[in-house]
């Protein structure tokens, strides 16, 4: 069993479409799903690969729509005490979103803000058995996450600081800035490497994460969004160990990326 405090192991996508929602990424990262047992107020999609469930995907909720909440990914993070973790990360910069709160037969929650902006869950699960840790380079699995930050050195140190995230080489970007690798579990080789934070382009909206999920064609897989009426923003572009990635729009307008091979067969390991 993994312990995943302190590290992203939930990702949830809120939807102006839900069955729409279901059936694009059934169809583009070939995840299975199945209605959630559990009593959560709205109906609510488990996703799954081979290795069991990764996410899921709810309709966005009355409420947030009148807030103008508009379809996005965003990820959990593990904390052991969600109360005292939403005290601590709010000393240290971070900002409320929605204060911490029981879900019956799931577990606490609560929504925070880093310091630049970009929304992050924290949760910690009503049972204490932790949770068996998949391959991250599985297909279906989130393989990479990514800050676009609004606030780059704060959020680095919140992230470092708080969670115990470990730093690996810093690149250069030129005027776009640095883009720093990060490490969720600590170590500081390049395998360890989970994810990095840049500062946020123009063409981001909103400091936000972005989360990429692995494929295995990543040519197939860009057809597969067209052809669901998905929109490709950049790429297939290769990046350093000669993985492919695309950052795309779902067709409700949820940001969203894919990393995989060039000519891998469907099912292989990206």
């Amino acid at each position: 069993m993994a312990d995943r405090t302190g590290t992203f192991f939930w990702y949830e996508l809120m939807t102006s479409d839900l069955h729409a929602a279901l059936t694009f990424y059934g169809d583009v990262v070939g995840w299975a799903h199945a209605p959630f047992a559990g009593d959560v107020g709205e109906p609510y999609y488990l996703l799954s690969n081979e290795a069991g469930p990764v996410g899921g995907i709810m309709a966005i909720p009355a409420e947030a729509k009148d807030c103008r909440m508009t379809p996005w990914w965003g990820g959990y993070v593990g904390s052991a005490d969600v109360d005292a973790d939403v005290a601590r990360l709010s000393a240290a910069g971070g900002s409320v979103k929605r204060a911490p709160e029981d879900i019956p037969g799931v577990g606490r929650f609560a929504v925070m803000s880093d310091p630049g902006g970009a929304i992050f869950m924290l949760m910690k699960g009503e049972s204490d058995e932790e949770m068996e840790a998949a391959s991250p380079m599985e297909p279906g699995q989130v393989g990479w996450h990514e800050l676009y930050s609004g606030n780059f050195d704060a959020d680095l140190g919140f992230y470092t600081a708080q969670f115990g995230w470990a730093t690996g080489e810093a690149m250069d970007m030129g005027p776009m800035g640095s883009y720093q690798l990060v490490s969720q579990t600590g170590g500081t080789d390049m395998a360890d490497m989970s994810g990095g934070i840049m500062p946020r382009p123009e063409q981001v909206p909103v400091p936000a994460w972005l989360f990429y999920f692995n494929v295995g064609d990543i040519d197939a897989a860009v057809d597969r969004v067209k052809a669901g009426k998905g929109t490709v923003l950049q790429g297939p572009v290769e990046v350093p160990g000669g993985t492919w990635i695309v950052q795309a729009v779902d067709p409700q307008g949820a940001m969203f990326a894919l990393a995989g091979c060039k000519g891998a067969s469907e099912g292989e390991e990206a």
